[in-house]
């Protein structure tokens, strides 16, 4: 008997699996650099965790298996591919490892989203349980190949075509569960779903019902979009053995002073208020994030990860929730938070700079759309530029006067933010693209 819990990380796009065992053992499948809530749950259900399972070498997010070996006595099982410095079983193609029960796990080299990366197959009984299917073969898609670089894109997208055929001898009824999936730049577009089973892959996966691998290759290659930069560095991180946290360290309280001189010294200050707050006063050359579930993918593509940190938040939002996401992706140079926020800042007689909200109406003549683009392509407002917004530093607009706008706010004010401190005039449009075309009666562009 064996039963598989999900765990969702739904800002990366990231699932982890806790797999328990009839005799009180259980596994922990690609885990977070955090996964309190997959002990909690392995307390909570009367089970020991003896394994920690990577399926490859995460570019995402950092993994959290080394520490759970470490923090638990359990194993840490990666491919031998992925050639880690971290103590752990290297496991190669055709490889068994005895589980709980009668359980076991095979290795099944996959290389494709990555050289080293291999799908578990699990067997209970003598008969397949599930398919841990890591960024191979995922719902409605595949995981891209272009995450080493795109001289390795189209040889890695051959070798993912043939990887997937692997799983061809493998039953219907089986239950696949990946890694990645919606809202992960580790995929190519697919569906919202998290997990499947083959036999619903294979009746409705456009890439897996690709039968010629020139063709394969040639869709899969033409449907990748960008990705947050830090996925160029996480890897070798997670090769490395990132640095073990047993909790969520506690950020310092900082005094106005304190950030000053901070940022005299090259810090960043990532304000994760709300559109409207940072709108309405912030610290000078300050970058804004809102704190939800996507910041930590924002902070990766934004930050230099080398610059400290200071954080600007509200009193209601959680400080545990920003450093854990900020160090899920390789983000260790916190220097605090301002204590007492913006209304300390504003006491302390301190300049304030304003971005404004706009209404669809007041937009001036050059519109900067900062989604990604695809995005873009389903619908615009017409004549708006699409820069995506890990390119807006970057970027050199003709017009010093821009009105910059996403789909409801939150990626436009980090975009006017990056274009204020560099000089340009910017307003924010208080919505997307439906609120235009509400305000207008106007349809939107879908032109390319």
């Amino acid at each position: 008997m064996v039963d598989v819990y999900e765990f969702v990380d739904e800002g990366l796009g990231h699932s982890s699996y806790l797999v328990a065992f009839a005799d009180g053992t259980a596994a922990v499948v690609d885990p977070p650099r955090f996964p309190t809530a997959q002990e909690d749950l392995a307390d909570e259900l009367g089970v020991r965790i003896v394994w920690a399972i990577d399926t490859h070498s995460h570019a995402d997010y950092v993994t959290g298996s080394p520490g759970l070996a470490a923090r638990r006595g359990a194993e840490f099982v990666a491919p031998k591919a992925s050639q880690l410095a971290s103590p752990h079983r290297p496991l190669v193609d055709g490889e068994h490892v005895m589980l709980g029960g009668d359980a076991e796990l095979v290795a099944i080299a996959t290389p494709g989203h990555t050289p080293d990366h291999v799908a578990y197959l699990l067997v209970d009984g003598g008969a397949p349980a599930a398919l841990f299917s890591g960024g191979s073969l995922m719902v409605g898609t595949v995981g891209r190949t272009d995450l080493c670089g795109p001289e390795l894109a189209e040889p890695l997208a051959h070798d993912m075509y043939r990887a997937l055929r692997r799983f061809d001898p493998l039953p219907d009824e089986l239950a696949v569960y990946p890694t990645h999936g919606a809202g992960s730049f580790c995929s190519a577009p697919g569906s919202s779903s998290r997990t499947s089973t083959l036999g619903a892959e294979r009746a409705t996966n456009p890439m897996l019902r690709i039968t010629d691998e020139d063709e394969f290759v040639s869709q899969l290659l033409a449907g990748f979009g960008t990705f947050p930069t830090y996925f160029r560095r996480l890897p070798e991180l997670n090769r490395r053995g990132p640095a073990r946290y047993d909790t969520i360290p506690t950020l310092k309280e900082l005094e106005p002073a304190e950030v000053e001189r901070l940022v005299g010294e090259g810090a960043v200050v990532v304000d994760g208020r709300s559109v409207d707050a940072f709108a309405a006063g912030h610290i000078p050359g300050a970058l804004a994030n809102t704190l939800r579930p996507v910041f930590a993918s924002w902070i990766g593509w934004l930050v230099d990860p080398v610059q400290r940190i200071v954080l600007v938040l509200d009193a209601e939002q959680s400080r545990d929730d920003a450093v854990r996401q900020c160090l899920d992706v390789g983000y260790e140079h916190l220097a605090g938070v301002l204590r007492g926020g913006m209304a300390e800042w504003v006491t302390s007689g301190r300049p304030v700079e304003r971005i404004a909200l706009v209404r669809p109406e007041q937009l001036c003549d050059t519109i900067v759309d900062v989604r990604q683009r695809d995005e873009y392509a389903s619908g615009h407002v017409p004549g708006a530029v699409n820069v995506e917004l890990g390119a807006v530093a970057d970027c050199e607009l003709e017009a010093r006067h821009v009105s910059v706008m996403c789909g409801h706010g939150e990626r436009a004010m980090s975009a006017a933010s990056i274009l204020a401190a560099r000089g340009y005039d910017v307003d924010v449009l208080d919505g997307g693209p439906d609120t235009w075309a509400h305000a207008t009666g106007r349809p939107l562009d879908r032109s390319q």
